[in-house]
């Protein structure tokens, strides 16, 4: 990629506010068991039964909202749709800094989700702004963006927290990091090809059944789904676990934001490499690699007696899990037309969300029910299960290989 093709600054704005969107989304993630008995709920198993359901509920609205936003995405515009998400963000989590009771902070995590779609809108941007030939590349440095800010976030919420003393005020940092990347998208994103409203447009439904006969495209949401409900199992639990490994260690928000965030720098190195790779080996056997060393990597935490032994395999899942969701997507990139990307990644967001959502509720019940290691064991298993599904239906495509026409995507 040169520096003067198209796409190039679209590319590496959206890195960046991809960044400063997924760090603001997961600031809070450490302190939120801790931030609960604050508003009332009971310590120990009501802690991590709400802490899993709070962290599910805006991805699971947000699976049902994002097809919808990702169809207006391909009628008014990507980058419209990316501002909005951002603005939403802001808002609602700004009023979440100032929520007293359970039932508040649960109302407006299912408006967040019901306004969100962001990572959708920009990876539907970015993939009409680059040529065909660059998807895994361009959608591996975007992943990037978006791991390692949602990866980076949990150390600035911990660190936040321990400062000021103020749980609080990590709310307040989530709504100033989504303004400031509405801000930036706003002042640097340019989008070529940017689709005209028509009404001639065919109506969402037939829109959702054209895509549903795309050859090998229900294959990709459910691994999709079963990746990110992988990723996702153990999210609730992390500072949970940290704290059975350190005790109460004074800086133990500090501690938790980096057993999240230290799989974020394993991914800085990988997750591009492996994109750009993809693009050569092919996206199924890049998936299948992904797969197995996130397996491989997840099922020993289970066994961890030190917070540095947990650390170390962190790290090892963050160098297989960059590889798994930008491959997905540019191989989702090169099963479907252009003009209708928004509306088939606002789908796969879909079976991300549901996977996000499904994950951190189930993560936090299995805690609760049979101890924390278990969730770890879940983890493992799922992302084996993943790599057999792959092997057996996803189709194997190259970038060199033709993308999809229009009339195949559309039955026509």
């Amino acid at each position: 990629m040169t520096a003067r093709e198209p796409g190039l600054r679209t590319l590496w704005c959206m890195v960046g506010v991809q960044f400063i969107m997924s760090m603001a989304l997961s600031v809070a993630s450490p302190i939120l068991p801790l931030f609960l008995p604050e508003i009332g709920v009971q310590p120990g198993g009501p802690v991590e039964f709400w802490a899993g359901l709070l962290a599910s509920l805006n991805a699971f609205v947000a699976a049902f909202a994002s097809p919808v936003w990702g169809s207006v995405a391909d009628r008014y515009g990507r980058k419209a749709m990316v501002l909005r998400s951002s603005l939403a963000i802001c808002f609602f989590t700004l009023l979440m800094g100032l929520s007293t009771h359970l039932w508040q902070l649960v109302a407006l995590r299912a408006c967040m989700g019901a306004f969100s779609g962001f990572s959708a809108s920009a990876i539907a941007l970015v993939a009409t702004q680059v040529r065909e030939e660059r998807l895994g590349f361009a959608l591996g440095w975007l992943s990037t963006g978006q791991l390692i800010g949602g990866l980076v976030g949990p150390v600035v919420g911990g660190t936040v927290a321990d400062v000021t003393g103020q749980y609080r005020m990590v709310f307040f940092c989530t709504a100033a990091f989504a303004a400031a990347a509405a801000t930036a998208a706003y002042l640097g994103v340019r989008e070529e090809r940017a689709p005209r409203a028509t009404k001639t447009k065919q109506p969402i439904w037939q829109s959702f059944a054209a895509l549903a006969r795309t050859r090998g495209l229900l294959p990709l949401f459910l691994v999709l789904l079963i990746a990110q409900f992988g990723v996702r199992t153990v999210q609730p639990v992390v500072t949970l676990f940290v704290q059975d490994l350190v005790g109460w260690e004074p800086g133990l928000a500090t501690l938790a934001g980096f057993a999240f965030s230290v799989t974020g720098i394993a991914d800085l190195i990988a997750s591009p490499f492996l994109g750009k790779r993809s693009d050569v080996l092919g996206y199924r056997r890049v998936l299948l690699i992904s797969l197995f060393g996130a397996a491989m990597m997840s099922l020993p935490q289970s066994l961890v007696g030190a917070y540095w032994q947990f650390l170390a395999l962190r790290f090892g899942v963050g160098l297989f899990v960059g590889g798994i969701l930008p491959t997905a997507n540019a191989l989702v990139g090169r099963l479907v037309p252009a003009s209708q990307r928004g509306l088939a990644y606002g789908l796969t967001a879909s079976a991300t969300f549901l996977g996000s959502s499904m994950g951190p509720f189930t993560g936090g019940t299995v805690a609760a029910l049979a101890g924390i290691r278990w969730v770890f064991v879940l983890t493992g298993t799922l992302f084996l299960v993943n790599l057999v599904w792959v092997w057996r239906v996803v189709p194997d495509l190259r970038a060199g290989d033709a993308p999809a026409r229009a009339s195949e995507a559309t039955g026509d």
